[in-house]
């Protein structure tokens, strides 16, 4: 049953009535009770003849679930009376990513008995994941005594996916036995060309420990083949909050770096370094780039001081032996070079894709444009120290990644 409530102008006209009431008693003039008949006729009117019960069929449609951010989406809501509504107010509660760019999430119409009406209007999609939860339908009777509220749970997710741009690779494998596909690495398993002994490594299947090499050198060693199979890659995305004005520039190339290893058919894992950190294992395909998108898309800066030791236990325990290691980070903290180090001190190849948060400020005097020219030359110096541990693409964000790129890989 549908509860009807009396409005802010009803307390005080029932107020006021009362003391008319009291006025009469105590005056003896109870021909001043005769002026609350109007009132009580209007009362009447608007609960016998302006109170309807609000039953009405609603529901949302979004055209997709997953939408590139960026994108402008038409969001409608169907609606069908089933009984005559002469002010009915709906709202769609948005959620606070969203932005309304064109007609409103918020109307007020009138609907006769059986009548259906579809309502639109356009949001700007972020990145993220945005849950509508609810549409608020409220009534209120022409007078403005009495009013309904109903609440209509319909729950739905839109995932705003990051934006994917046209990059170039920035790793090779050089060095390794030329195959088909453009990243051929050595790797060990069964049914391939013997190419070396080398020392066991965690992760190494049981079978392939050479053990008269163990028995000669003291050391558990293993056999090495030569596989026609892609090199494997780690994505590895720095989450931490001190980077948050270029973490969204930091997802959108990991997605386009993903992509590029997608449609040349390279298996990838993905460590989302947040402060409980998200790792995907290794895999390869359509599926698993889809999830990892999904990832992608609902991370978030985090209050992460723990990198390097996720970084690190992971290798130990995660990451493929001599995978491809692509790490997406502005290197603002000594946590996150001590990550590059580690990655290095094990032997991994090592792409750093940077970001330069100070390309995305804008000064507005001359004393923040020469903060931001010294800072950058700060972060220059830093990056010319970490340039020993990896292949380092520093990101002006207010140009194109690709560009980037091509500078440091000669493209």
């Amino acid at each position: 049953m549908t509860e009807f409530k009396i409005t802010e102008k009803a307390e005080y006209l029932f107020m006021a009535l009362w003391v008319l009431v009291l006025m009469a008693f105590f005056l003896l003039r109870w021909e001043m009770v005769y002026l609350v008949l109007p009132v009580l006729w209007l009362l009447f009117v608007a609960v016998f003849f302006f109170k309807p019960t609000l039953d009405v069929e609603i529901s949302r449609k979004l055209p997709h679930d997953r939408v590139l951010e960026g994108e402008i989406i038409d969001v409608e809501l169907r609606l069908k009376a089933n009984e005559r509504i002469p002010s009915l107010r709906i709202r769609d509660m948005i959620p606070e990513g969203l932005e309304v760019v064109e007609g409103s999430n918020s109307r007020v119409i009138s609907l006769s008995k059986g009548e259906e009406r579809v309502l639109r209007y356009r949001v700007l999609v972020k990145r993220g994941v945005h849950p509508f939860e609810s549409i608020l339908l409220s009534y209120e009777d022409p007078f403005g005594l009495f009013y309904v509220d109903r609440v209509e749970n319909i729950y739905q997710e839109l995932v705003g996916v990051p934006r994917i741009q046209d990059v170039p690779t920035p790793y090779s494998t050089r060095g390794t036995k030329i195959t088909v596909g453009p990243l051929p690495s050595p790797r060990v398993g069964e049914g391939v060309e013997f190419h070396a002994i080398r020392e066991y490594q965690p992760g190494d299947p049981l079978k392939i420990i050479n053990w008269k090499a163990t028995a000669r050198t003291g050391r558990i060693m293993a056999n090495e083949y030569e596989s026609e199979r892609k090199v494997d890659v780690v994505f590895i995305v720095d989450a931490s909050y001190t980077g948050f004005i270029v973490f969204d520039d930091l997802v959108r190339a990991a997605a386009s770096l993903m992509l590029n290893a997608l449609n040349d058919g390279t298996s990838f894992g993905l460590l989302l370094a947040e402060e409980v950190p998200l790792w995907v294992r290794v895999d390869y395909g359509k599926r698993h780039f889809f999830k990892c998108i999904d990832f992608l898309s609902t991370a978030k800066p985090d209050v992460n001081n723990m990198i390097a030791y996720q970084v690190e236990h992971l290798i130990r325990s995660r990451f493929p032996p001599r995978a491809q290691l692509l790490y997406f980070s502005p290197l603002l903290t000594e946590e996150s070079r001590n990550a590059l180090k580690t990655m290095s001190e094990f032997g991994y190849n090592v792409v750093v894709v940077s970001p330069n948060p100070y390309s995305a400020i804008d000064p507005k005097s001359r004393e923040e444009e020469l903060a931001l020219k010294l800072l950058s030359l700060e972060r220059r110096v830093m990056l010319q120290k970490m340039a020993s541990y990896g292949l380092i693409v520093d990101w002006d964000v207010k140009k194109p990644l690709k560009a980037a790129i091509a500078e440091v890989v000669n493209i």
